[in-house]
């Protein structure tokens, strides 16, 4: 059977490489409380990495349009940046194995995730990683975010690649349609959730950890 070959990884950022998923989950609620709403696990898995123009009225189904999205949402990020200044950022296991046997091998490599552009590079820049990628797309950076193709097309093209030449890494179902829809490999690294009935179709692979990934380059590369 003929394998495509692959020459590029485009990497999300939150749950994926770090371990940031259960902050916002912890803090999307702690910043809900703190104006008087009560936020659910549900709600804050119903918009993990969808962009604001998706989000916002997501989160104005939930809780009435009068719910104060981006006070609550500068509250969250007030939160975790707090956090992350006391206790640092946790790095998934496995990235730099999976990272140094990319570039060992050539791949080119980018980032694609909904986070702002400002706080993507403060993370990237923390946990010691800009090196490893020939180009950064940020959610404030496409027109349509997850889960809409054009951060994977985008990252793809920046990588000078056509889509079905990247492997796709995300831990989110909303990720997973977006590289899916963008004809990436998609690969799952299930962070919050397992992979459901709906996106099982679309996977090229699932792995527990990031380092146990590199059995899918095998003969592809």
């Amino acid at each position: 059977m003929n394998r495509t070959i692959i020459k590029g990884a485009v990497f999300d950022m939150d749950g994926l490489m770090i371990d940031t998923e259960k902050l916002y989950l912890q803090y999307w609620k702690q910043a809900a409380a703190d104006f008087g709403y009560i936020m659910e696990d549900k709600h804050v898995f119903a918009i993990r990495s969808l962009a604001r123009k998706y989000s916002i009225p997501k989160l104005k189904g939930f809780f009435g349009d009068d719910f104060p999205t981006e006070k609550i949402r500068e509250r969250r990020t007030e939160l975790i940046n707090s956090h992350i200044d006391k206790y640092g950022i946790e790095i998934k296991k496995g990235l730099f194995e999976l990272l140094d046997y990319l570039k060992s091998n050539r791949i080119k490599l980018a980032v694609a995730t909904a986070t702002q552009r400002d706080r993507t590079m403060l993370y990237l820049k923390r946990i010691n990683v800009t090196d490893y990628f020939d180009s950064v797309i940020c959610g404030d950076m496409v027109t349509n975010g997850k889960p809409e193709p054009d951060i994977y097309i985008t990252a793809s093209e920046q990588l000078g690649l056509l889509p079905n030449e990247c492997a796709a890494y995300e831990d989110s179902p909303n990720g997973i349609k977006s590289a899916f829809s963008a004809g990436c490999h998609a690969i799952m690294i299930p962070d919050m959730t397992q992979p459901n009935d709906e996106i099982i179709p679309m996977l090229s692979a699932v792995y527990e950890s990031l380092d146990k990934s590199i059995d899918f380059f095998e003969g592809r590369i």
